[in-house]
C-alpha cells in the first residue's frame, strides 16, 4: 500500500507548481449546483473543460488548479487538502480524465468534497459511531445454515479474519445463524469506538465510506491494518454471491462490473485513509521533535 503511494507521489511531483495568473480566480468545474444532504453528487459526466491540472500549496493545504482556476467544491468552498500526497492523487484522478470528464470515476474528489462540505453535518463522534454500527449487520458475522458447501466456506474463510480481529483488539466478535446476528458485547463496540477515534475526521469519512461499501468494519479493519488486500477484502465480503455465481453461473458483464466497481471504491476509499492518517502522523511527529 505505502509503496504504491510513494509510487503515485514520484508519478505526480511534477504537478506541483506555483500559481500563474490571477491567484483569486476560481472555478467550480462544470458549474456544479447545489445538492441537498440526501442527494450529494456531482454530475454524472460532461465534456473535458481544461487542458492541465497542477497543484499548490496555499495557507489551508494544498490546493488543485485546472488550468490557471483554482478547484472549488460543490458547496463553492475551496478545494484544499491536509496533505501532498492526497492533492497529488486527486490531481491525478481529474488528469487522467480524456475528452468525458467522468465524476463517478473520481471517488477520491468525491470523499474530499464530502470532507470539506460535511453536507450531513456531522461531528466525528457521530461518524464513529455510524460506521461501529455496522457491527450489528456486519457481512462476515451472519452466516447461513445450508448448504453444507458454503457454510464450510463461510467458516474456512470468514472465521480467520474475525479470529485476527478478536486478537488485534483484544474483544469478542462472534458469528450467528440467527435472522438477529450475532449478539456483539458492549465492550467490543467501546474498544472499536477508542480505536476509530484515533484518526482524524478526514480520515473517518474515508473508513465509513469503507465499510459501506464492505457492509463490513472487520474487513475494513483488516484492510487498512494490512492484514487483507482490496481484492481479497471484496471478494470477502462478496463471498455467498460468488458462490452462486460459481454454481447458476455469471450474468455477462454486469457482475464483472459490479465487482470492478466496488474494487475501485474500497482501493480509493482505502487510500484516503491512508494519505489522510499519513498527514496526522507527520504532524505528531514534528511535534514531538
Amino acid at each position: 500500500m505505502w509503496r504504491s503511494c510513494l509510487r503515485l507521489k514520484d508519478r505526480g511531483r511534477h504537478l506541483l507548481n506555483r500559481p500563474s495568473g490571477d491567484p483569486t480566480t476560481l472555478v467550480r468545474p462544470g458549474s456544479f449546483p447545489q445538492f441537498p444532504a440526501r442527494a450529494y453528487a456531482p454530475p454524472t459526466e460532461r465534456k473535458r473543460f481544461y487542458q492541465n491540472v497542477s497543484i499548490t500549496q496555499g495557507e489551508g493545504g494544498f490546493e488543485i488548479n485546472l488550468d490557471h482556476r483554482k478547484l472549488k467544491t460543490p458547496q463553492a468552498k475551496l478545494f484544499t487538502v491536509p496533505s501532498e500526497a492526497l492533492a497529488i492523487a486527486v490531481a491525478t484522478e481529474w488528469d487522467s480524465q480524456q475528452d468525458t470528464v467522468k465524476f463517478y470515476t473520481m471517488h477520491l474528489t468525491t470523499l474530499c468534497n464530502t470532507s470539506l462540505d460535511n453536507p450531513t453535518q456531522r461531528n466525528k463522534d457521530q461518524l464513529i459511531r455510524a460506521a461501529v454500527k455496522f457491527l450489528d449487520t456486519d457481512t462476515i458475522c451472519y452466516r447461513v445454515e445450508e448448504p453444507e458447501t458454503l457454510v464450510e466456506l463461510q467458516k474456512n474463510e470468514w472465521d480467520p479474519i474475525i479470529e485476527w480481529a478478536e486478537k488485534r483488539y483484544g474483544v469478542e466478535i462472534g458469528s450467528s445463524t440467527s435472522i438477529m446476528g450475532p449478539n456483539i458485547p458492549t465492550k467490543t463496540r467501546e474498544v472499536f469506538i477508542s480505536h476509530l477515534a484515533s484518526y482524524n475526521m478526514w480520515a473517518l469519512q474515508g473508513i465509513e465510506f469503507v465499510v459501506a461499501q464492505l457492509k463490513s468494519v472487520v474487513l475494513t479493519l483488516g484492510l487498512i491494518d494490512l492484514r487483507l488486500t482490496v481484492e481479497q477484502a471484496v471478494l470477502l465480503s462478496r463471498l455467498e454471491e460468488e458462490y452462486q455465481i460459481q454454481k447458476w453461473g455469471n450474468i455477462e458483464w454486469a457482475h464483472d462490473y459490479e465487482l470492478q466497481e466496488l474494487r475501485a471504491r474500497t482501493a480509493a476509499g482505502t487510500l484516503f485513509v491512508h494519505l489522510c492518517s499519513e498527514s496526522t502522523t507527520v504532524k505528531h511527529k514534528l511535534l514531538q521533535e
